[in-house]
């Protein structure tokens, strides 16, 4: 029912702007609801294509990339992203130009010239850019004519008046198992990076939410009992020095009070098998 509320919106704008820009902070579920929404408009005829912003990384280099103030490479910020040609890009786009959408290579750390995918719109054809800087002021800011959603795990699970489970503690569980299925990093790995990402989110993401035509709750009721398997893993990999220990070990324990779910028992259309993978569907 939301997608296909979004779908809607969408269309309801396409006579203004055949872009829409879709952002929401890490674990959000970007990725799936993008190729939902993509299913739905082709589904109502509507040509659709889904555009990763990650393609538009700069190279990581001390050129380009800014530093935090303790040194290190700020991979959160929005400076990371070529803004300039994503702007030509949508303006190309908009006056129904040919573009050549970039591909990059974060196992090189480069843009691969030689895999660029061709994209000219035909009429009342569709556009999906996304990711977590699609409505910045330098991006969506500078094109307001263009669909806005913005996407969060907004829903804290509650007993009563109590707050069992955050929804931040959903983004992270989903992002430490995605990064350990697909991405080849650890828990640990993960865990240490979260305090930098959440950082990152408050700096770069959520205070341009207010931009979004629509906001979607990605959350789902049934995940965290999906999700409960992954606890022990968890449990092992949580540092004693991240600086975040403490409520990284509340949320390790809140798993006990929900009970589990099968993976194999999640619809192979669900969201969060864009974390735990199709196994088993």
């Amino acid at each position: 029912q939301r997608v296909s509320l979004a779908a809607d919106r969408i269309l309801g704008n396409l006579d203004k702007s055949p872009i829409v820009l879709l952002s929401g902070p890490s674990g959000s579920g970007k990725t799936t609801t993008a190729m939902k929404i993509e299913e739905v408009l082709e589904h109502m005829g509507v040509e659709t294509h889904t555009i990763s912003m990650d393609n538009y990384f700069r190279p990581i280099s001390p050129e380009y990339t800014p530093r935090t103030s303790d040194g290190l490479y700020d991979l959160e910020s929005p400076l990371c992203m070529d803004m300039d040609l994503l702007n030509e890009h949508f303006d190309a786009l908009n006056r129904g130009e040919e573009i050549c959408v970039p591909y990059y290579d974060f196992a090189r750390n480069l843009r691969d010239t030689s895999r660029c995918q061709p994209i000219r719109l035909q009429k009342d054809e569709v556009v999906v850019f996304e990711g977590i800087h699609a409505l910045n002021d330098d991006l969506g800011g500078a094109h307001p004519e263009a669909f806005k959603i913005y996407l969060s795990a907004r829903s804290n699970m509650m007993d009563g008046s109590e707050t069992v489970f955050k929804g931040t503690w959903i983004r992270l569980t989903r992002r430490s198992v995605r990064d350990m299925n697909f991405r080849g990093s650890d828990v640990t790995t993960t865990f240490a990076l979260w305090a930098n990402v959440r950082r990152g989110e408050k700096l770069y993401i959520s205070p341009y939410k207010y931009r979004a035509n629509l906001i979607l709750d990605t959350a789902l009721p049934y995940e965290i009992c999906v999700f409960g398997q992954y606890a022990p893993i968890l449990r092992q990999a949580l540092p004693k020095e991240n600086v975040r220990h403490r409520e990284m070990g509340r949320m390790i324990d809140a798993f006990s009070q929900f009970v589990p779910i099968d993976p194999s028992l999640v619809a192979p259309d669900s969201l969060i098998r864009e974390f735990i993978g199709n196994s088993g569907a």
